[in-house]
């Protein structure tokens, strides 16, 4: 089952000749998961390949607009381009008047269902069968929040050579010890689950920081991700204007990566005044060696896990 993250916009507030706004896309089957909408992300998705049809879900982290922005746009593209399936958008207090006031002003129609959340800390999406999306507050100079997507655990792996050494014939009972249940055979001999299925396996958890400063809440949600996407949005030289408009150093994010044993880290939100952001993967990399910096249209896959 494929999970593909995909980096439509990677800059800091101001775009550059080779960044766009922040935006982040995670493509599993046939479902879209996006996180921030930077102005322009709908020539970013075209780009990019993912489509304005599919299932989609859209988190804004916080309401400044090099986040935002880029919503009506999305929408409006959406609508001329005949989209049916209902769009959900998930953001802190205050994203519903910001999409009220659009729709009264700006003159296009909505070709679709549109439902909004306003949503603070928690397990803000919880109905979806194989995963949830949980929310934090970062530390950002507005209400900011931070995501996470976290894959429920897959069953374990089924062995094939002790339920055939059981007699277990392959079908239905196969199907139903996978999953979890105990069945009788047709000799009356009781199966177990555990006895032919191995332990749960984890599922694959991506975090998203948005703007932050270094902080605990981010720290926590982040714990044992697969992938970490972090502002690192200055240099060290740059620690006290970090600091002041709410953001974090590269270093500052590696510390975070750390102390959450993750498994790679992503820097984005990266400040225009970096024509070569090498410097910042110089100090990341210090404290967290597998850091990288995101570029626009940068795609990472991320297998399953077997244990």
């Amino acid at each position: 089952m494929s999970l593909l993250v995909v980096f439509l916009g990677t800059a800091g507030s101001i775009p550059t000749p080779k960044r766009s706004l922040p935006a982040i896309a995670i493509q599993r089957q046939n479902e879209l998961l996006i996180f921030d909408c930077g102005e322009g992300i709908q020539r970013q998705m075209i780009q990019a390949g993912v489509g304005f049809h599919r299932k989609t879900k859209v988190f804004i982290t916080h309401l400044h607009g090099d986040h935002v922005l880029g919503l009506p746009g999305l929408l409006q593209t959406m609508s001329l381009l005949d989209r049916e399936r209902k769009l959900e958008v998930y953001g802190p207090p205050g994203i519903g008047d910001f999409l009220n006031a659009i729709q009264q002003t700006v003159q296009f129609h909505l070709a679709f269902p549109l439902e909004v959340f306003e949503i603070r800390d928690g397990n803000i999406v919880s109905e979806e069968r194989e995963y949830e999306v949980h929310a934090v507050w970062a530390d950002h100079v507005v209400p900011n929040l931070a995501y996470a997507f976290i894959e429920k655990p897959r069953p374990g792996k089924f062995d094939l050579e002790k339920a055939k050494a059981l007699g277990i014939p392959e079908g239905p009972f196969w199907s139903k010890l996978q999953h979890g249940s105990s069945v009788k055979l047709p000799s009356g001999l009781v199966v177990k689950s555990k006895e032919v299925v191995g332990p749960p396996r984890p599922g694959r958890k991506v975090a998203y920081s948005g703007d932050t400063r270094p902080t605990r809440s981010v720290a926590e949600l982040a714990r044992n991700a697969d992938l970490l996407i972090h502002d690192g949005t200055f240099d060290d030289e740059l620690a006290d204007k970090a600091s002041e408009d709410g953001h974090s150093t590269a270093a500052q994010a590696a510390e975070i990566a750390y102390k959450s044993k993750v498994r790679r880290l992503i820097l984005i939100h990266i400040s225009a005044r970096y024509k070569n952001a090498e410097v910042l993967l110089e100090q990341a990399r210090k404290i967290f060696p597998k850091t990288d910096i995101a570029e626009d249209f940068m795609r990472i896959g991320l297998p399953l896990k077997d244990a």
